[in-house]
């Protein structure tokens, strides 16, 4: 399929849409290839198409060329067959066979999804994301929770980078973020807008233009890796150094019956390919950080004082409580953050530095 084809096209031959009728829509059986032939699967990336081929294409490209010829992966960037806050629906209905994103991103219909993105300051670096999935028994909280949605299989969790603001003007105090409008992610707008931020929902590939235009103020979307890989350094002035979460918690998913109807070894071969992926992202982003920040000439670097930037912390414990009484299951997430995070202080060093 004709990558550059028009989401009409796609939806129709998907089965979303039919020919005589532009605004309904149907849930299509998935299609099914013949067994004679490779098996392909569709996958959406949250990321654009300057920063996926760093966070997704690798474990794709890994895959496609170990699987010699008995599945293809096809990799579509953000919003490229559906918007991304439709990106559950579709991989629960078929139409996507995978996703890459974070929960919060992509609407996820979970409990959890609050959790995904950037949640204040529940991170203090990249390697936070695995140790809390992996040692600290998130995974089995997020496979349980996709498992009680039906239709999609979460498989892997990952981080990334911090998220801090560019902006167009620079940030020195907590007053500068009054009226500021910033893309941002779900819950980190929410958590923002007490202290002035106005939010903006926007297409990813319309961020950067939107903020030669006057609609955006700039971002608090990433780290500043991706400010320059995206072109967003091109079009702000200014980089915060303080971040609101240490790393962006992002999973790899699939639709169930797509994960069921291929055989074992590939499963696994998938899973290793997604593993690689993880592992790179580690490296791109931890060098990337300190290197633009240290030698980048595009982002003038400012920062908002320790004693005033504790208010936001504090707001941060708050807000962590209101979602903590929402369910049993954002309490329980929200009691291993507050475990973790009393740990990593004890260990001090490091460990303490966000």
């Amino acid at each position: 399929m004709d990558k550059v084809q028009s989401r009409r096209n796609f939806l129709k031959k998907a089965g979303l849409v039919t020919a005589g009728a532009a605004g309904a829509s149907t849930l299509a059986t998935p299609y099914v290839m013949a067994q004679s032939t490779p098996i392909k699967w569709r996958l959406q990336t949250y990321a654009g198409a300057a920063l996926g081929p760093h966070v997704t294409k690798p474990a794709v490209d890994a895959f496609n060329a170990a699987a010699k010829g008995e599945m293809e992966i096809e990799l579509y960037y953000a919003d490229q067959l559906v918007p991304t806050g439709e990106l559950f629906r579709a991989m629960q209905a078929g139409t996507i066979n995978a996703v890459h994103s974070d929960d919060d991103s992509m609407a996820a219909p979970v409990d959890i999804s609050v959790f995904g993105g950037y949640f204040p300051f529940a991170t203090k670096h990249i390697l936070d994301v695995p140790a809390l999935f992996n040692q600290h028994g998130l995974a089995e909280i997020w496979r349980d929770a996709y498992a009680k949605a039906g239709g999609v299989v979460w498989l892997s969790a990952a981080g990334q980078d911090p998220c801090h603001f560019n902006t167009k003007k620079p940030i020195t105090s907590l007053a500068d973020l009054q009226g500021l409008r910033l893309y941002t992610f779900p819950t980190a707008g929410k958590f923002l807008a007490q202290f002035g931020v106005i939010p903006v929902v926007l297409p990813y590939e319309d961020v950067q233009v939107a903020v030669q235009t006057g609609e955006l103020d700039g971002m608090s979307w990433s780290g500043i890796t991706e400010d320059y890989t995206v072109g967003w350094a091109d079009v702000t002035d200014h980089f915060t150094t303080n971040n609101i979460s240490g790393a962006w918690i992002g999973s790899w998913f699939v639709n169930e019956k797509s994960w069921a109807d291929i055989p074992e070894h590939l499963q696994k071969l998938w899973l290793a390919c997604v593993d690689a992926g993880h592992t790179y992202r580690n490296q791109w982003y931890w060098g990337g950080e300190a290197s633009l920040r240290a030698n980048g000439d595009k982002l003038k670097l400012t920062t908002i004082p320790a004693a005033e930037w504790a208010q936001v912390e504090d707001a941060a414990l708050k807000f962590w409580d209101e979602i903590a009484a929402e369910s049993e299951t954002r309490a329980k997430v929200v009691g291993i953050f507050k475990e973790y995070n009393a740990m990593l202080k004890k260990a001090g060093g490091v460990y303490t530095q966000g």
